[in-house]
């Protein structure tokens, strides 16, 4: 079954389009990574899938319609924003008791087991820590949410890579379940490229590549050649090319590994890479079409 059911989902905020007959399918249990420069839509799509803007189009999320039942789908979604909303006055202890008083699925005790593995003390007041635990903390009471969907809107914006290393690592290792489904916005594609399952390129308000990581590992492939196998790696197609240290790098869509093994050193791409020829591309045609 889906858990997040999009067809031709449009939002406009006066003249600008935010979403652009966005069709979107996530089944449960996967981990979705949705990659997108800014003012791509990114937020607005996860805005309509936690039923906080109304839309146009048809969406499901858990087989409800977010905007009119969001109070009965908000019992099985967990969300972080990008600004971590605690009341900066509140102690540790004190935000674990509001949490409980208004989620029904919050565990506190599971909450508090989580921070057992932190530098966080429960006495302490939010404004006296640190970005990354606060980031800690939120992920600890989200992670306490016994909920099927988890929302996640560029969760570790502004903290260092360790600590974005260890939010990813406490994602994986104490929540995802393989039932669970989590989506995740993010400009930071590399470090959480092996955490996805599955990924969409949005640009324009508009899904412009969409793939599984198993898909995406056996289609697209990169040839590092010397100068003199520029000319024959050419010959097959690249969709993004780019000089490093007096070598090319050519990138493919679906062509011969054996062929291309012969001209330089074959590897996968990663997705920032496969990101940048297909924004790249995306910005040719959008020349060509105000050239015509």
């Amino acid at each position: 079954m889906a858990c997040i059911e999009a067809r031709g989902l449009r939002k406009a905020f006066g003249t600008t389009i935010a979403l652009d007959g966005v069709n979107l399918r996530v089944e449960e249990g996967r981990i979705l990574g949705i990659v997108g420069p800014n003012g791509a839509g990114k937020s607005t799509a996860l805005h309509t899938i936690l039923g906080l803007t109304p839309y146009q189009g048809e969406l499901k999320v858990l087989g409800r319609d977010p905007w009119t039942e969001r109070d009965l789908l908000m019992r099985d979604v967990a969300f972080i924003a990008d600004v971590a909303l605690l009341p900066r006055w509140m102690r540790v202890s004190q935000v674990i008791e509001y949490v409980a008083g208004v989620h029904p699925r919050f565990d506190g005790a599971k909450a508090e087991s989580f921070l057992a593995k932190t530098a966080i003390r429960r006495a302490s007041k939010v404004r006296e820590l640190s970005k990354g635990m606060v980031a800690q903390l939120h992920l600890a009471l989200v992670m306490a949410i016994d909920a099927t969907l988890l929302v996640l809107d560029e969760p570790t914006l502004g903290l260092d890579i360790l600590v974005r290393k260890q939010f990813y690592d406490s994602l994986l290792n104490d929540y995802f379940d393989r039932s669970r489904t989590i989506v995740v916005t993010t400009h930071q594609i590399d470090e959480i490229q092996d955490v996805l399952t599955d990924f969409v390129f949005i640009n324009g308000g508009r899904i412009v590549l969409e793939s599984s990581m198993e898909a995406f590992e056996s289609r697209y492939l990169e040839v590092m050649v010397n100068p003199e196998n520029v000319a024959a790696a050419r010959a097959f197609r690249p969709i993004h090319e780019r000089p490093v240290f007096g070598r090319s790098i050519l990138l493919f869509d679906s062509a011969d590994r054996g062929q291309l093994a012969a001209l330089g050193e074959v590897r996968t791409p990663s997705i920032a890479d496969l990101f940048v020829a297909v924004m790249g591309h995306e910005a040719g045609e959008a020349k060509e079409h105000l050239h015509e």
